[in-house]
């Protein structure tokens, strides 16, 4: 694509009689593009009276031969405004509106208020969605800027007049960002090439902190350290995977960066899933070496560990290595990024080609594996990226979360290298202490955790400690509101929640802070975040909802369960094609979630479908009687998880809901009948009210901060 051009997608979309073009947004460049390519069909700019507009954009209307239509809320009813409006998209002509200057974080594929949208909606004329991508504010780090290009538009699905609604323009508008986002060529390239684009470019302004022992490296050195190892690994094995089994810290980034420069596939293991859970990773990988630690060995005892013979021990062979690693820390001071990936073979595998192997925690059934393709991989670093802004000097992530988990692969992994960002390791996401200790002396920005992890730093930690954070993100399971508030209370920042699964690579969705504005600046400030949802989709995300009972199609504001579409998404499980074909058709991915879309773009989770009793007949969200659970007893928020709902089977309505406790009591048939009354007296159907409470010593849950579904229902069983 030459640099500076404008793309166009689905042209052949646009209907060839009159429409009401609705871009979801336009600048004053973009402006001149559509005007130069719809040079054909008389076009006729619509502006809302009020709305902010640049003055290149006023100035353009205002001149001869440019035709334009303005409109205002407060005079007409849209139905009125629509018949003056008629006229204008008699034949083949454009109605094309122009969306007001408005705050939006980069990437946001809808930069219309709420309002406006609306009232263009209810207008009665036939409506066509136009995405516009704009690369340079939605690109990585490394891309040079002077390669992108201006813009890329694509147009949607048309939409008839009279079925017009916001969330069919937004189904159609985020279904043409997708393709327009997925037409990217950096999406055809290779993680390694990125890797050591990003280590060349940021070798001495960023480095690995490793909170478990107070030692830094500058990514340079990381880089020559990451080379010279993948030397040794490319000849202990003609296998195309390796495993590794190390916590988050120095030796597991060098480990991951040192098997993708080998040009193999990392594929780091569970160390906290049972044994059969392991050896069914171990064994589908078809694994004949791993990369680990003897201190970790000697920690870990409980994992099923290989022969000696089998694992590469990595503090072992740096020592041996040392004149390999100047060597390359030399050569990548020298020679310019490309030189480098070509001396590696980088090239060689890309794009559709897998990049890593990741297995699903195994909270439902036997883990999957999930490859993630070089696509997949780099796509969710953009669009993660992208909408967060954060600053080019001295940003920092904390990466504790375990590698085998899909955040802590590509978000501290990957992310902080390709980006530029600061990388502080810890090896365990439960000593909040130390956590908070490290936050505080690196200052760091962005913190990625669970609500169950969360509960932790609600305990003994000083609230000063903290106070470098902006950003505080929660996902694996849902936010509780209570947890939320506490902890905003405790230390004067609110937790987001965000979304995503293995299959996502993983990240979709994220709740964000509003963009920081000047005091004096009136633009309007599109709405970033919205307790009780996981946030608006990340830049190149379609989505689609289709009824939990029937399958069928609906629209995004009814209930359903969510299927996306993206450069992120991957492509199918590792040697099950029977489970591929069941969550993979033509490109979309069935979540397995229940959710909806409101009308600002917020995606509101219900549960998950394996989280669903059929009841009667009626489905029972889990995780919706939790809540309630957890409000009408006033359960303590800074605590671990003490309850956890569970179906089973009954005889005569097919499921029942039974209720774990970790709660000591000696009075649980009493406190059944009355936790029933006081869930009843919220509105509560007595068909979702557990019919008896289990007690349990400890809820199960996973070394990620997910619910061990699986552990549960055995303990359902057992009681």
């Amino acid at each position: 694509m030459p640099t500076g051009s404008t793309q166009f997608i689905g042209l052949e979309r646009l209907p060839a009689e009159g429409t009401l073009v609705v871009p979801g947004h336009l600048d004053f460049q973009e402006l001149q593009a559509l005007e130069k390519q719809f040079a054909g069909r008389p076009i006729t700019w619509l502006v809302e009276e009020s709305a902010l507009v640049e003055h290149p954009v006023r100035d353009h209307l205002s001149r001869e031969n440019v035709y334009a239509a303005a409109f205002s809320e407060d005079d007409l009813s849209p139905p009125e405004v629509g018949d003056v409006l008629r006229q204008k998209i008699d034949g083949n002509r454009l109605l094309i509106f122009i969306p007001g200057d408005i705050h939006a974080r980069a990437g946001t594929a809808c930069t219309i208020t709420t309002k406006q949208l609306r009232f263009l909606c209810d207008l009665g004329l036939p409506l066509t969605p136009l995405a516009v991508h704009n690369p340079s504010e939605c690109a990585l780090a490394i891309e040079p800027a002077s390669k992108l290009p201006s813009a890329i538009f694509a147009v949607g699905h048309p939409v008839p007049a009279g079925q017009t609604t916001i969330a069919r323009y937004r189904e159609s508008l985020l279904e043409a960002s997708e393709r327009a986002f997925s037409s990217r060529t950096f999406l055809n390239g290779s993680l390694g090439e990125a890797l050591i684009a990003g280590l060349k470019k940021w070798g001495s302004s960023c480095r690995v902190y490793d909170g478990s022992d107070d030692s830094s490296l500058p990514y340079g050195k990381l880089m020559g350290a990451a080379i010279a190892l993948s030397k040794e690994i490319k000849a202990a094995t003609s296998n195309p995977r390796i495993g590794i089994i190390l916590p988050p810290g120095k030796a597991g980034l060098l480990a991951n960066l040192a098997v993708v420069f080998a040009g193999k596939i990392p594929v780091n293991l569970n160390f906290t899933a049972s044994q059969d859970a392991v050896n069914s990773a171990i064994r589908q990988a078809d694994l004949d070496r791993f990369i680990t630690a003897d201190p970790f060995v000697r920690k870990v005892t409980s994992f099923p560990w290989p022969p000696n013979r089998d694992l590469i021990f990595i503090e072992r062979v740096l020592p041996g290595i040392k004149k390999q690693i100047v060597k390359w820390g030399i050569l990548g001071k020298i020679l310019p990024a490309d030189i480098i990936s070509k001396l590696l073979g980088l090239g060689n595998r890309r794009g559709d080609d897998e990049a890593v192997l990741l297995f699903t925690s195994g909270s439902s059934g036997e883990p999957k594996g999930v490859p993630l393709s070089h696509r997949n991989v780099l796509a969710n670093v953009c669009q993660f990226g992208a909408p967060l802004g954060l600053p080019k000097k001295r940003a920092s992530i904390l990466g504790c979360l375990p590698l085998f988990h899909s955040f802590g692969s590509t978000v501290t992994l990957w992310f902080p290298i390709i980006e530029g960002i600061d990388l502080v390791t810890y090896p365990s996401p439960m000593e909040t202490k130390r956590l908070a200790e490290l936050i505080d002396q690196y200052q760091i920005y962005l913190l990625l955790s669970t609500p169950t992890f969360l509960r932790g730093y609600m305990r003994r930690i000083d609230p000063e400690q903290l106070s470098s954070l902006r950003m505080i993100v929660t996902g694996a399971e849902k936010l509780p509101s209570s947890v939320a508030d506490a902890f905003e209370k405790k230390f004067g920042k609110r937790p987001l929640e965000g979304y995503g699964l293995t299959e996502t690579s993983p990240a979709s969705n994220v709740n964000l802070p509003p963009p920081q504005v000047a005091e004096d600046d009136e633009t309007p400030i599109l709405p970033q975040q919205r307790q009780g949802t996981v946030g608006n989709f990340l830049p190149g995300i379609a989505v689609k909802i289709t009824n939990a009972a029937t399958e069928e199609p609906t629209t995004l504001d009814k209930s359903g369960v969510i299927w996306m579409k993206g450069s992120n998404i991957f492509g199918g499980y590792l040697n099950r094609d029977d489970l591929t074909t069941d969550v993979i058709e033509d490109g979309w991915f069935k979540t397995g979630d229940v959710g909806r879309m409101d009308d600002d773009g917020f995606l509101i989770i219900e549960g998950r479908i394996s989280r669903f009793s059929k009841i009667a007949g009626e489905m029972v969200p889990h995780e919706a009687v939790e809540e309630a659970i957890t409000k009408v007893l006033n359960l303590d928020s800074e605590s671990e998880r003490k309850i956890a709902v569970v179906g089973v089977p009954d005889a005569k309505k097919g499921e029942s809901i039974v209720l774990l406790s970790s709660i000591a009591s000696e009075t649980l048939q009493q406190e059944t009948v009355d936790l029933r009354y006081k869930l009843m007296d919220t509105g509560m159907p007595s068909l979702w009210c557990p019919r008896e409470i289990i007690p349990v010593d400890e809820i199960p849950v996973l070394a990620s901060g997910k619910l061990d579904i699986k552990g549960c229902e055995k303990l359902a069983r057992e009681g």
